[in-house]
């Protein structure tokens, strides 16, 4: 996520205060082209995940992200599928979850009430049901969130365990979420700069879902970012077991 020229928005509502700390941005402040910033914040978020698979080819000159994370493409196997789950100092998923549901329908991971309670109401909403990095959706106002479900591995939070201190500078094992274990990441740690935060959540040894936060400027440093994006994550959670 970069940093983009504000622009005035609706302003959050008391009852969103404790969940976002009286205002939040996930993944990304509204330029005056605020369609061009929704895409490219997903596409960002997006292409954070994609360097746990290796989604781009090894180049003259240039390591590969699977190479930065340690393993040479080379010796990748030929199916993450084939990788025993979770790796080594990976916590275990004890009741995994069915995301099915929501990856088909991204945008109803949180519902119209639970938004309206986050970011005040009419926010602009962006589904991208098919992600570089996976179907995921994105809700933009003076707070933005946004819930994406990575597809582009079977490895779950064993993935962002590899990532640690390689792909991701920043990296928190977090308490678990409902019962299920969530780790905070990023190539820096932007939660006092920017009121930053994405959240990995384990709901099945193989499957996560990513919720990003960002912090409206106003209102930085009220709560920290990593205890928002875990509310967010906590209803997204209560949705997927059926909590509608």
């Amino acid at each position: 996520m970069r940093a983009v020229l504000p622009r005035p928005g609706r302003a959050i509502p008391h009852r969103a205060h404790k969940i976002l700390g009286r205002g939040g941005h996930a993944l990304g402040r509204p330029p005056p082209c605020r369609g061009k910033s929704v895409r490219r914040a997903l596409t960002l978020a997006a292409l954070g995940l994609c360097a746990l698979a290796g989604c781009s080819s090894t180049t003259t000159g240039r390591a590969s992200p699977s190479e930065q994370a340690g393993r040479p493409a080379s010796s990748a196997p030929n199916s993450p599928a084939a990788e025993e789950v979770p790796g080594p100092g990976v916590p275990k998923v004890p009741s995994p979850l069915d995301a099915t549901r929501l990856k088909q329908n991204p945008c109803e991971s949180l519902t119209s009430a639970q938004i309206t309670d986050l970011l005040g109401d009419n926010p602009r909403v962006k589904p991208e049901p098919h992600g570089a990095g996976g179907p995921g959706c994105g809700w933009f106002a003076q707070a933005q969130v946004a819930v994406v479900f990575p597809d582009i591995n079977n490895l779950g939070l064993t993935s962002f365990y590899r990532a640690k201190d390689r792909i991701y500078r920043f990296f928190l094992a977090l308490a678990p979420v409902d019962g299920y274990p969530a780790v905070a990441y990023g190539e820096d740690d932007n939660r006092a700069s920017r009121g930053e935060c994405d959240i990995a959540v384990g709901i099945s040894d193989r499957e996560t879902v990513v919720v990003s936060i960002r912090q409206s400027p106003a209102h930085q440093g009220e709560k920290d970012p990593c205890d928002s994006a875990r509310d967010v994550a906590q209803k997204v959670l209560g949705n997927l077991r059926g909590g509608h």
